[in-house]
């Protein structure tokens, strides 16, 4: 995938992004990206880098939730954080957010960790930075995804329809500056990575986020993931 390449984005948002597409930097993240895929594998596939925005678009997003980067291991991500393909073990973190959800929703653990449920109600699971080496975790940072990421976040700032921002761990808070808290709710709470799941335990990131999104004027999340079998 050529990131320069406005066609490739979900035609919801190339009319808020595609300024930011047009700038030097990007030239330079898709010949990166490009080179990197030559090497070795790169994750998600090309066709999936943008699958996020794909699943949610712009006028549709209730709930931004913000990662870091994609899982590294062969088949996990497909594009959307926290979630991985059908038939592929659950990770960790998610994991831990399941534990949160059946603990404080009483909904019962999923056999999957395929959370496209969760995307076409309007939560963008965006990553902060979209691609990643194989089996080296931020190995594509401070590349250029930051950027256009950052993009996506103000363009659901600057939305007249409020927005519920889910920032877990040090990394996502850092993107504070680009909310308006007087007119967003943020939800901020520890990160479900195992490192700071005893601080995450106990948070109450669902309610707090369909108060939220009530409280918004919009239908809240039905946060149930249906079991694949």
């Amino acid at each position: 995938m050529d990131v320069t390449d406005i066609d490739l984005l979900p035609e919801s948002w190339r009319g808020v992004l595609g300024e930011e597409l047009q700038k030097p930097y990007v030239k330079e993240l898709a010949d990166f990206v490009e080179e990197e895929r030559a090497k070795g594998p790169v994750y998600p596939p090309r066709e999936q880098v943008f699958a996020a925005l794909d699943a949610t678009p712009y006028d549709k997003v209730k709930v931004l939730v913000l990662g870091q980067d994609p899982y590294h291991g062969a088949g996990q991500g497909h594009g959307l954080c926290f979630s991985v393909r059908p038939g592929v073990r659950t990770p960790p973190s998610l994991r831990n957010i399941y534990k949160e959800m059946q603990q404080e929703l009483g909904l019962p653990i999923p056999d999957n960790g395929y959370l496209m449920p969760w995307a076409e109600q309007g939560v963008l699971l965006l990553n902060a930075v979209l691609t990643v080496r194989g089996g080296e975790a931020n190995s594509h940072k401070n590349k250029g995804w930051e950027k256009i990421t950052d993009a996506v976040i103000r363009a659901v700032a600057d939305r007249p329809d409020p927005a519920v921002f889910v920032l877990w761990g040090n990394y996502a808070q850092k993107k504070l500056p680009l909310i308006d808290e007087e007119r967003h709710i943020v939800v901020k709470g520890a990160h479900p990575s195992p490192l700071s799941a005893k601080k995450f335990f106990g948070s109450r990131p669902f309610t707090q986020i369909n108060e939220a999104v009530a409280a918004q004027g919009h239908q809240p999340i039905d946060w149930r993931i249906p079991d694949l079998g």
